[in-house]
């Protein structure tokens, strides 16, 4: 009975230790493949991405009561009443993990495409400044400016039917491909179609072989050598990115919670072999106790009766009278 509470003890111990060392769940990431902003009739899907080994997955849109206990939710084709925001959450065991953070999706193509134009031009130096205009003949009165490979827009309600969006001190970083949308406030998430591409070029910003000329020439074993070594750093690149992506590709969870996870995990079942031993060690402890002191069976000798005594025989003298037999004391006549 002792090694039973004992293991159960050390069951209670591992486990409040799991539990305040894995603290709350993670929340998950949601996200829109292959992209938030989706054409009308155009296939997008949704993804709820946890910790591995999640009992259920709940993706729900907001400011509505529908909901879907999946992780992946497939729109084939975008509509209208689709479009709005999205969170999702996790439930392990009776915990429920905090919900992701808002994924707006955007059906575009529901109005007519604005205008993009680059004040004074599309070509700017190092230094300058540059605005870019959205304009539209429709009473809207909200604009949105995304650049290709940037994540999010830069929205700018100013005023109505035209944006202005200034870039002070232009940068390398500052070129690239530019789109705009516009929008109603009081419908955020139906926006018209994408404005024509506009690219911002940023002069001056590339090496021309006139200015490698200028350069002072290196020794001829400074370049060798350089040489060599930028090969080698390039070969050791290869082969890690070589090895790095030999593994799989599919694991898309944050490595912390995942690592966290499996942690935990491993923990537990550690836990619960120590407490199956220890069970093992008490019922043997135990058996051998009580075989200690379990009492023997002595096996007692048997009392056998003695056998009778020789009774001595009656001399003749006591037959004749009384007479004593000088034979029996010994002497002779």
């Amino acid at each position: 009975m002792s090694a039973f509470l004992t293991a159960l003890f050390c069951l209670g111990l591992c486990l409040g230790h799991v539990q305040a060392q894995s603290g709350p769940l993670p929340k998950p990431s949601l996200q829109a493949v292959p992209s938030s902003l989706v054409p009308l009739e155009r296939p997008v899907t949704l993804r709820c991405q946890g910790p591995p080994g999640v009992d259920l997955y709940r993706l729900e849109k907001l400011s509505s009561n529908n909901y879907r206990d999946q992780a992946v939710l497939l729109i084939p084709a975008m509509k209208q009443s689709a479009a709005g925001r999205y969170r999702c959450s996790y439930q392990n065991g009776s915990l429920w993990s905090p919900p992701s953070d808002q994924l707006e999706l955007v059906a575009t193509g529901v109005f007519p495409k604005p205008s993009l134009s680059a004040q004074p031009g599309p070509a700017v130096s190092p230094g300058g400044d540059v605005t870019l205009q959205c304009q539209t003949e429709y009473g809207f009165d909200q604009f949105a400016l995304y650049k290709e490979g940037d994540p999010g827009p830069y929205k700018n309600p100013e005023r109505w039917y035209r944006a202005s969006f200034p870039i002070t001190t232009v940068t390398a970083a500052h070129s690239g491909t530019y789109r705009c949308y516009s929008f109603s406030r009081r419908a955020p998430y139906l926006w018209s179609a994408p404005s024509d591409p506009l690219e911002l070029v940023v002069t001056g910003t590339s090496v021309t072989p006139s200015q490698l000329s200028k350069e002072p020439p290196s020794s001829a074993k400074e370049a060798t050598s350089k040489l060599i070594i930028s090969l080698t750093n390039k070969v050791f690149t290869t082969e890690t990115s070589r090895s790095i992506t030999a593994s799989p590709k599919e694991s898309g969870s944050p490595a912390g919670p995942s690592r966290q996870y499996y942690t935990k995990g491993n923990l537990v079942r550690i836990c619960l072999g120590a407490v199956i031993l220890i069970l093992l060690a008490g019922f043997l402890a135990e058996d051998w106790h009580s075989r200690r002191k379990r009492p023997r069976h002595r096996v007692r000798a048997v009392q056998r009766p003695l056998p009778p005594l020789p009774q001595p025989q009656k001399s003749h003298g006591s037959q004749d009278g009384g007479r004593p037999d000088v034979h029996s004391y010994g002497f002779c006549s």
